[in-house]
């Protein structure tokens, strides 16, 4: 385990990581005062699906989508969510809400015995369509990123949004290489889901 003291404090500034750009998101609200930040979503999207590199997840994550600029909008007309943090397929890093606020990444969900995994999550989106592959920058983004997220937070679990809402929600899908993030961590198995 890391000596969270030993985390460089200029990485951090009241949640807000350094080293990622800031835009802030209206879509989150404050954790409950007893949560322990101790669980990492790794989440993939695209907007439209399967388009990368447009500025619709921004969009999305700040209330600002054109609702009729293309017709999957339609079905997500009104959505007000967010993320933590978001890394596109050149890995570069983006974030939306303090990593000390609770944003709206997990919807209905549960993991490790406790439901509203928002509570007590850091969201984090990766440009991309569940069930693809994910790019060399954005796992290399992804294992900076949780390093980071671990030696300021106390992160003991790290799991898709697939593991803590089944059935519901399916990314990062298969296509995300669990072994690949597990190994450049290099945190304990049991911070993993058990079914890779």
């Amino acid at each position: 385990m890391p000596d969270h003291a030993a985390e460089p404090t200029h990485l951090w500034d009241q949640g807000w990581y350094a080293r990622a750009q800031r835009l802030d998101s209206p879509n989150f609200g404050p954790r409950p005062a007893d949560a322990c930040i101790d669980l990492l979503v790794i989440h993939s999207i695209s907007l439209p699906p399967g388009q990368y590199g447009g500025p619709e997840v921004q969009a999305l994550f700040t209330n600002q989508l054109d609702w009729n600029a293309h017709p999957y909008f339609a079905q997500i007309r009104g959505l007000q969510v967010s993320s933590h943090f978001y890394i596109r397929r050149d890995g570069s890093l983006w974030q939306f809400v303090s990593a000390d606020d609770r944003a709206w990444h997990a919807g209905q969900s549960e993991y490790r015995g406790r439901p509203q995994c928002n509570d007590d999550s850091i969201g984090i989106e990766l440009e991309g369509l569940e069930g693809d592959l994910f790019e060399d920058a954005q796992y290399a983004q992804l294992s900076q990123l949780c390093l980071a997220l671990h030696g300021h937070y106390p992160i003991a679990h790290i799991a898709g949004h697939e593991h803590i809402a089944p059935g519901r929600k399916h990314d990062p899908g298969a296509g995300f290489d669990w072994p690949r993030l597990k190994a450049s961590v290099k945190l304990p198995n049991q911070c993993f889901p058990l079914c890779f």
